[in-house]
């Protein structure tokens, strides 16, 4: 069962659409191995989903290769936000802070966001 507490770490994009059906929300760090600033987006997104209650998942489209093209994803670490499996926000600057993750989320799902 997903900890709801920190991130699912999916291998395939048929996992990836499971997370997403599974959630009204959820956000998505696509990451590579030996991403320094991938690894360091690891426990961010660990305080995010602690912190909000969004599922986060992460996963490595080098994995599965499709998901370079299905998602555009053209740097990493890459964060995207799905409400109803539909793409609604992005950030692919490289690291983002939690706070500027969390201020991401109650601006587009303040629905979705837990009260803290």
């Amino acid at each position: 069962m997903d900890d709801p507490t920190k991130p699912t770490h999916l291998e395939t994009g048929d996992e990836l659409d499971a997370f997403l059906e599974g959630h009204d929300v959820a956000l998505v760090e696509f990451y590579t191995s030996g991403c320094t600033m991938c690894q360091a987006m690891e426990p961010v997104l660990g305080n995010v989903a602690r912190a909000t209650g969004v599922p986060v998942a992460l996963i490595n489209p080098g994995d599965d290769i499709g998901l370079v093209e299905r998602f555009e994803i053209r740097s990493v670490p890459t964060l995207i936000l799905f409400s109803d499996g539909e793409e609604i926000d992005r950030r692919a600057e490289g690291f983002v802070g939690a706070d500027d993750v969390v201020a991401m989320l109650e601006a587009d799902v303040p629905e979705a966001v837990d009260a803290a």
